[in-house]
């Protein structure tokens, strides 16, 4: 048996939310049995239909407590269009979270798996597009707002310290992924032609560059890039942005491969994970178990993958790669949900996963 008991928050959320979580526990408790790996897992509703009903969020006693007592959070997914707090947003405890324990980055790892049709005419993709997701557009998040149907503003703010930190991650994912056979290469996506943050983000990339010699880089003007992605995904890797442009960068790349419901990603900071799915909660499909469970089951993986390399757990890290194998394989042999063409539920689906796992 493994040695370490990791505890796990589970926030299932809205819509297919708690389809996907449900079936990922399934594949995790499988995964338990099978291979020797121990997770406890706790449940907490910090749902906006909890929000709707009873006006209750996550609060800051919540996160304290899940920081000092879990070892990372899998979160479904959150929000209803519907649902708004007071300044006319849709709730989301995942950004209150990245804003609590400095999650300043978000991974989205974005591969074309056999068997998934992607809308381009390349049949390769594989990059990783990092987000920062603390600071950029999303910095003035909680300044004071004067409520006006004449005018508003959002503040974008970046700092060196938290781009130090973010091509940090870039650069050693980027070495990283070099060994597993991929060009290696980092770009910046930025604005740096009218925006004085982006000066300022580029000129630090620039820096660190010069410092990181071994890994080769690039950067290109974000609406330039956007198109490349399009055009020629194949001269990317890792690409690292802004928050609200690595947000939109990270869907176009979701949607070249295949769609988010295949799409995983993971906000970390250098102690602290929360991993879920890139899709939302989708209440159209919500309750017809129909979802696709398979970037929830790639997101759980990450998480494995980030408590091996955080505690240096080799069982954590070979687990990881068992649920990413069994994924590739119902991918490409199916079954596959509707969104894929498909006709399976989620439970086939889930099913199917865990009988391709290696004994």
């Amino acid at each position: 048996m493994g040695e370490k008991l990791y505890e796990i928050a589970v926030i299932p959320g809205d819509g297919i939310g708690p389809e996907v979580v449900d079936a990922t526990l399934g594949v995790l408790s499988e995964c338990e049995a099978r291979y020797g790996i121990r997770l406890n897992h706790t449940t907490y509703d910090f749902s906006a239909e909890l929000y709707r009903r009873t006006g209750r969020k996550i609060t800051e006693a919540d996160m304290d407590e899940i920081g000092q007592t879990k070892d990372a959070v899998l979160f479904g997914a959150m929000g209803l269009p519907e649902v708004r707090g007071p300044e006319g947003l849709e709730l989301g405890a995942q950004v209150e979270m990245r804003a609590h324990y400095g999650l300043f980055a978000s991974l989205r790892p974005v591969r074309l798996f056999a068997g998934v049709e992607g809308p381009l005419k390349h049949d390769h993709v594989d990059m990783l597009v990092i987000r920062e997701t603390s600071e950029g557009m999303f910095a003035g998040l909680h300044d004071h707002h004067e409520p006006s149907d004449e005018s508003a503003t959002d503040r974008m703010t970046i700092t060196r310290a938290t781009c130090e930190k973010l091509f940090e991650v870039a650069f050693s994912q980027a070495r990283a992924r070099r060994k597993r056979g991929t060009i290696g290469r980092v770009t910046l996506l930025h604005k740096s032609n009218a925006l004085r943050s982006n000066v300022l983000m580029e000129k630090v990339f620039d820096d660190f560059a010069a410092r990181n010699t071994d890994v080769e880089s690039a950067k290109f003007y974000i609406d330039v890039g956007a198109m490349y992605m399009v055009t020629d995904p194949d001269r990317y890797d890792v690409i690292v942005s802004e928050n609200i442009f690595g947000d939109i960068t990270s869907e176009i790349a979701a949607g070249i491969g295949g769609g988010l419901g295949i799409a995983p990603s993971a906000d970390v900071s250098l102690s602290h994970g929360v991993f879920q799915p890139s899709h939302g909660s989708a209440p159209d499909i919500a309750g017809r178990g129909i979802a696709n469970p398979v970037a929830m089951f790639l997101s759980a993986a990450m998480m494995l993958e980030w408590l091996g390399e955080q505690h240096r757990d080799a069982l954590c890290t070979t687990v990881s790669q068992r649920i990413q194998a069994a994924v590739e394989k119902v991918l490409a042999e199916g079954p596959r949900t509707p969104d894929l063409g498909g006709t399976a539920d989620t439970a086939a689906v889930r099913d199917a996963v865990i009988a391709a796992l290696e004994p």
